[in-house]
């Protein structure tokens, strides 16, 4: 039976699906429900510290991380970017309306005590390590997802 759980995955790096994650789970978390959120691939973008550097990193897991982006400030839209004018337009638009930012949400979601779970695996694939990725976070795979959604009343893939 399921419990009252939210279990998000967030898969994606673009900021407007990273805003829907994040307003997910702040409203699953200030409805009453035990949330978490596992990111995986792109999706650890999200996570990852303005300025961080990890430890010694082979040329392509260096090249790797010129090409994606540097944390949640960065992330660009998944439609009309524009070379990053959308992800401004979109910022700008979102304060003039009085909107919380994407990191106003990250901040909102750690109040409400909302799990916040980096795949190790992908950080591997991605040569990824702690060090670049934002305090307070859980570390797992995929059993750690699975335990969490194979309990929970609502499983989302972001």
């Amino acid at each position: 039976m399921p419990e009252d759980r939210a279990a998000i995955i967030v898969f994606s790096g673009d900021l407007d699906k990273a805003l829907a994650a994040f307003v997910l789970a702040t409203g699953a978390a200030a409805a009453g429900l035990e949330t978490s959120m596992f990111f995986t691939f792109w999706g650890l973008s999200v996570i990852k510290k303005e300025g961080a550097r990890g430890g010694p990193k082979n040329l392509k897991e260096r090249m790797f991380g010129m090409m994606t982006p540097s944390g949640s400030k960065t992330l660009g839209t998944s439609k009309l970017n524009f070379l990053g004018m959308g992800s401004v337009m979109l910022r700008s638009m979102m304060k003039e309306k009085g909107i919380a930012s994407l990191e106003e949400l990250i901040a909102l979601s750690r109040e409400l005590g909302v799990r916040m779970i980096a795949c190790t695996m992908s950080m591997d694939a991605m040569g990824l390590s702690k060090e670049e990725l934002c305090d307070g976070l859980e570390y797992g795979g995929v059993a750690t997802y699975m335990a969490d959604a194979t309990r929970a009343r609502v499983s989302l893939f972001v």
